[in-house]
């Protein structure tokens, strides 16, 4: 059934004249099939090239039964991947397996429109930068239209606009039935339409919401499924963390402030005392971030906590918030909007205690700082046990899939964090001939990571390759520091284009990356994944090191106490393999189609010099390997 459906004559190749099916593809589909039979959890690493989103959708919309009401969940790691799924991939999937059902989108509630808050926000007309008059005209012609309520669909409006958090809602501000505008909610359409769909495309950031909002018992956000895949897995086990755990953070303090201010200002003017607190609430939180002396960063808040400036600051907003609390209550009853921030004060309170009491067994207690606010975190160590037990509540079929799963042909990493012991794993190599398309280099005579001058050394050594390259360069890095580092010299040492991560939107960034066609685009972080740049448009990418995350990074630290509690070695069972895991997926940009070519350079001499470095080198696809930069340049003159 399901290899006919990837046949030259089957139904994909009706629709898609050009489609070729691959046999790992057809193995992939293969095993997902089965598990959606046996309602069982399968783990699948499909390397770049595979045909991953047809191998999943083909079996699961075939296997979909809507008449007897069953439902398919499929989580991406990204907004952009789950816009692209539903608005390209999806429909083909639709057409070629002739299913009939409903299918929507449903993203976080961030990403709606609030209508109440948008009044509010249009009432209170103070615009602290320029351009927010213009945005803000832009979002309220649009919303007059608008049956969504999707800000994605508002014309040249950033993602990160400064608007966006005033004219949306969060858990915290949400009035919920009590809202005004309740019966006109974007956020609630959307979420029904969900209920009522046979095939949701979320995202994991949702996923996890939704178990969040489940174990408060107050409702929940998507459907129970029948089949749940889960794409770009190696996610996962972050944002788990994330969501299993709780933070208390100067935004939710300073918002719930302006929140009372509001009712002060608009329904009860005579209480001057609850304005008082509110704007005592917001300048403590304030003082609490000062009192962390840092610039930005993250540590030990059990550490931290007990620092005697720290003890201070604790006892002054504790009383705030109890004083705030207090004034509150008086004043219960005289408006639906002061009853919802006394439940949010008085949550906050319980939160705080728990926080700074720092003693609970089995959490890592830690802080982040940005240049303005501060979060408070508690994160479990382990959310292996609450997340399988998730999967065992549903007698369902649980498909978890990515181009990087695996380490040295192990899944054992992903598999442990998870509690997905009992899982199925298949490994599937990509149909690239790498041995042909590529050229992997680990440069000699280059300084270890750390040395000083090191940017100027990256510099001097691999200006001459991006020349040979005509640009078409990703330079990956791992700190900002290393990418301004190096921004600026290349910018001093090419003529070409240097394109600089930060300076524009990420999506503007590749577009003029794509037009020049001659560009070194050197960025860090969100490039290393979930960038699909074919052709020779992209022919070099540039590694500065291994992809070691520092074991203070609070997500990391927890997970290395963990292994030391269980008698594990930190660095050789969690830093590793997650390093291992971010290596490939920087990898993976390079070839990205069966005609692509390039070459691959990673700067980090630790890869031939210790023993570790093998299990990258193996982990990585079957490039042809040398040190010398000038078979680079060689390589990359050969390329049209």
């Amino acid at each position: 059934m399901i290899a006919s459906f990837f046949s030259p004559t089957g139904a994909l190749a009706n629709i898609l004249p050009h489609f070729r099916a691959r046999d790992a593809q057809i193995e992939m589909a293969t095993a997902i099939d089965l598990a959606i039979k046996e309602k069982s959890s399968l783990v699948v690493e499909a390397e770049t090239g595979t045909g991953k989103t047809f191998a999943y959708l083909a079996p699961s919309l075939l296997n979909l039964d809507k008449s007897a009401g069953q439902k398919l969940i499929i989580s991406t790691g990204s907004k952009a991947l789950q816009e692209q799924l539903y608005l390209k991939d999806l429909p083909l999937l639709l057409k070629a397996t002739n299913f009939t059902g409903h299918s929507t989108l449903l993203k976080g509630r961030t990403n709606y429109l609030c209508s109440e808050r948008l009044n509010r926000f249009m009432l209170e007309t103070r615009f602290k930068q320029p351009n927010m008059h213009s945005e803000l005209v832009a979002i309220k012609d649009w919303s007059l239209s608008t049956n969504t309520g999707d800000i994605a669909e508002v014309d040249n409006l950033p993602e990160d606009a400064m608007i966006i958090p005033s004219i949306t809602s969060t858990n915290d501000n949400c009035l919920g039935r009590e809202c005004p505008s309740y019966d006109g909610c974007f956020i609630v359409k959307a979420r029904n339409k969900a209920m009522e769909a046979d095939v949701i495309v979320i995202n994991h950031h949702l996923f996890f919401a939704d178990l969040a909002v489940k174990e408060t018992g107050f409702g929940k956000l998507i459907p129970d499924a029948d089949t749940y895949i889960f794409d770009e897995a190696h996610q996962l086990p972050d944002i788990a963390s994330q969501y299993f755990g709780e933070l208390l953070s100067s935004k939710q303090l300073t918002e719930l402030a302006k929140e009372i201010d509001f009712v002060y200002r608009t329904e009860l003017k005579e209480a001057k005392q609850m304005a008082k607190a509110a704007e005592q609430l917001r300048a403590a939180s304030l003082d609490f971030r000062l009192a962390f002396a840092m610039e930005k960063g993250s540590g030990s808040w059990r550490e931290r906590s007990k620092d005697r400036a720290m003890q201070l600051h604790i006892t002054r907003l504790r009383q705030v918030m109890n004083f705030l609390k207090q004034v509150i209550t008086e004043r219960l009853g005289k408006s639906e909007v002061l009853d919802h921030c006394f439940e949010k004060i008085t949550q906050y309170s319980l939160l705080f205690e728990r926080l700074t009491s720092a003693q609970e067994s089995g959490f890592s207690y830690w802080y982040d700082c940005t240049k303005q606010h501060f979060s408070l975190n508690i994160t479990p160590l382990s959310v292996a046990t609450r997340f399988q037990n998730e999967c065992d509540k549903k007698k369902a079929a649980w498909v978890f899939t990515s181009a990087t799963l695996s380490v040295k042909g192990e899944f054992k990493h992903f598999t442990h964090l998870l509690g997905l012991n009992q899982a199925t794993c298949l490994q599937l190599s990509s149909p690239f001939n790498y041995a042909a398309q590529s050229l992997f280099v680990v440069p000699r005579l280059l300084p270890e990571p750390g040395t000083p001058g090191l940017a100027k050394a990256l510099v001097n050594r691999l200006a001459p390759v991006i020349q040979a390259s005509k640009g078409r360069c990703f330079f990956l890095c791992t700190s900002h520091s290393m990418m301004n580092q190096l921004a600026e010299g290349f910018r001093e040492a090419l003529t070409l284009p240097v394109l600089l991560q930060g300076e524009k939107s990420k999506q503007t960034l590749l577009d003029e990356f794509i037009k020049h066609g001659n560009s070194l685009l050197v960025a860090t972080g969100s490039f290393w994944e979930g960038v699909d740049v074919r052709g020779q448009t992209l022919s070099c990418v540039i590694i500065d090191k291994i992809p070691f995350t520092s074991p203070e990074e609070p997500l990391l630290k927890a997970r290395m106490e963990d292994a030391e509690l269980k008698g594990g070695d930190p660095f050789f069972d969690v830093q590793l393999p997650q390093a291992v895991i971010t290596l490939k997926q920087g990898v993976g940009r390079l070839i990205r189609a069966e005609q692509d070519k390039g070459v691959l350079i990673i700067c980090d001499t630790r890869l031939v010099s210790r023993k570790y470095g093998n299990l990258f080198l193996n982990s990585l696809p079957c490039m042809p390997r040398t040190r010398d930069l000038d078979k680079a340049i060689n390589f990359l003159s050969l390329i049209e």
